[in-house]
């Protein structure tokens, strides 16, 4: 596991970050202004989920000698006003809430389905499912979805899924995954919850790296100057290939959920995210990137 950078502030860090630095930022921001825009969420309301974020982020990981900080250290850290930070800790804003269930619950049904062996045909491919434990045992659709949650029901799971056209049934009343589709194509707390997660994760991997840390493993294949056609074939292949990278790895992430189940409740443990992604944008000729 990568060792945890130094969360201390740089030295010189009074003097102001560096252009490069703000000039980087207000790249990586761009995209999420403009999602707050065009959702409602103004310049006001951001401050004051930001004065909380700093708040937070000084009193949880600036610590000295592992102490929790007084509100005048937190203050210094954060740049927060000191009354504003004694409010803040006495009221803390409301916490990052739990996934919905039915989100985890298909995430977690479709690892599963795609990458153990015990679910998947000869060739690999995840294997039709009758739909009734009747029918199939525990080897059915219901046996499938009961294996990882007991508090929503097979049926409610599968007309959701139908209804979304992440799976279908055959004439033999079996249950059939389509891969392909199984993204959050709709309902806005799928979209949410993996925009959250990704961006997330992404992100603590980039500043982790920044902060000297360890490094996470974080590369991307980049041009500029392509013509239309190029991109849509370079799209197709990133497709074909992303997918592919992705089914390895959850089939190594079922295994070693396998071995690991049966350890001790306190023993430690990490969560792990492998991210693939595509992005093409129109380009202003002679200018890479985006614009400022």
């Amino acid at each position: 596991m990568p060792s945890r950078p130094d969360v201390r502030p740089a030295p010189g860090a009074t003097t102001g970050p560096s252009p490069a630095l703000v000039a980087a930022l207000r790249r990586v921001l761009r995209p999420l202004v403009g999602l707050m825009v065009a959702r409602g969420i103004t310049y006001p309301h951001l401050s004051d989920l930001l004065k909380g974020l700093f708040v937070e982020v000084a009193e949880r990981d600036f610590r000295l000698d592992n102490k929790l900080p007084t509100d005048s250290r937190v203050s210094l850290v954060s740049g927060v006003h000191r009354k504003d930070v004694s409010r803040l800790r006495a009221n803390p804003q409301r916490r990052e809430t739990p996934p919905a269930a039915t989100v985890t619950l298909a995430s977690q049904v479709f690892s599963r389905w795609l990458g153990d062996p015990a679910w998947r045909g000869s060739r690999g491919a995840p294997r039709p499912l009758p739909r009734l434990a009747s029918e199939g045992g525990d080897r059915s659709f219901e046996a499938l979805v009961a294996g990882i949650s007991s508090d929503i029901r097979p049926r409610v799971v599968l007309d959701e899924w139908l209804n979304r056209g992440l799976v279908t049934l055959d004439e033999r009343d079996r249950v059939c995954v389509n891969v392909q589709a199984f993204v959050p194509a709709r309902g806005e707390d799928d979209k949410l919850f993996y925009f959250a997660l990704n961006l997330h994760d992404h992100a603590a991997a980039a500043s982790h790296n920044l902060l000297g840390g360890d490094p996470f493993f974080d590369r991307s294949v980049h041009a500029d100057g392509l013509s239309p056609a190029s991109v849509l074939a370079l799209k197709a292949l990133a497709a074909e290939h992303g997918m592919q990278t992705l089914l390895a790895l959850n089939e190594a992430v079922q295994a070693a959920e396998r071995r690991d189940r049966d350890r001790p409740a306190d023993a430690p443990r990490e969560r792990f995210t492998l991210g693939v992604y595509v992005f093409t944008t129109p380009q202003e000729s002679g200018s890479p990137g985006e614009p400022e």
